[in-house]
């Protein structure tokens, strides 16, 4: 399990360098259009992408993305997250996505590092949740820093959850749910276990496991 970082660490700058949309969005792979999948920035232009899974700055370790991966969403997602995101951006807030669609061989990866099916979903012979993607796992920025949820991504402990109230502070807890009400606006619900994740519509139906590249 990951050690717990300090508070004053995530205020502190993004820990990898984010992708901002500056040009225009190249298209998605034949595949992801196929699938229905598009890029979470051609609806959340100024989102920040921190990609955690392309980086070693993940639980396991090790780049589970190449470098070039993008932020892949299914289309259903669109409205919803565009709304959330204005509803931030009026506030000052940017949302900040650390996984998206993720290739089921990812999932595979990750549950035989941490085989606990309470903080890793146990891969199966169909799609769910990122897997199917149609779930998000964000958080926020403002100023060019990571607003203070209490944990950083991935922090296998009590606290991680989303309405912990141990070891989380009222303004920790407060930056939770001004993040939660701004997804839950868009449709998204936040999975009660992780307090950056978050379901869209029919994100836990099951469906064919898509074969589609994450960059």
């Amino acid at each position: 399990m990951r050690r717990i970082v300090a508070a004053v660490v995530l205020a502190a700058q993004f820990a990898c360098p984010p992708v901002v949309n500056a040009a225009p969005l190249p298209p998605v792979s034949p595949q992801a259009r196929a699938a229905g999948l598009i890029d979470v920035r051609s609806v959340v232009p100024d989102a920040v992408i921190d990609l955690r899974y392309a980086t070693t700055n993940n639980f396991v370790g090790l780049p589970l993305y190449p470098p070039d991966a993008r932020c892949l969403v299914h289309e259903s997602l669109g409205p919803g997250l565009a709304a959330a995101a204005a509803q931030l951006r009026a506030q000052g807030y940017t949302l900040v996505f650390w996984d998206c669609y993720r290739p089921h061989e990812v999932q595979v990866r990750m549950f035989n590092a941490v085989p606990d099916p309470a903080w890793v979903a146990k891969p199966g012979d169909y799609a769910r949740s990122h897997e199917a993607a149609r779930s998000v796992d964000v958080t926020l920025a403002a100023g060019g820093h990571l607003v203070d949820m209490g944990t950083d991504f991935d922090d296998f402990s009590p606290r991680a959850t989303a309405y912990a109230t141990e070891g989380v502070s009222a303004q920790q807890q407060a930056n939770r749910a001004l993040l939660r009400n701004a997804m839950a606006a868009g449709g998204l619900a936040v999975y009660s276990g992780e307090w950056w994740h978050f379901d869209g519509p029919g994100a836990g139906t099951p469906r064919p496991i898509l074969d589609v590249p994450v960059n």
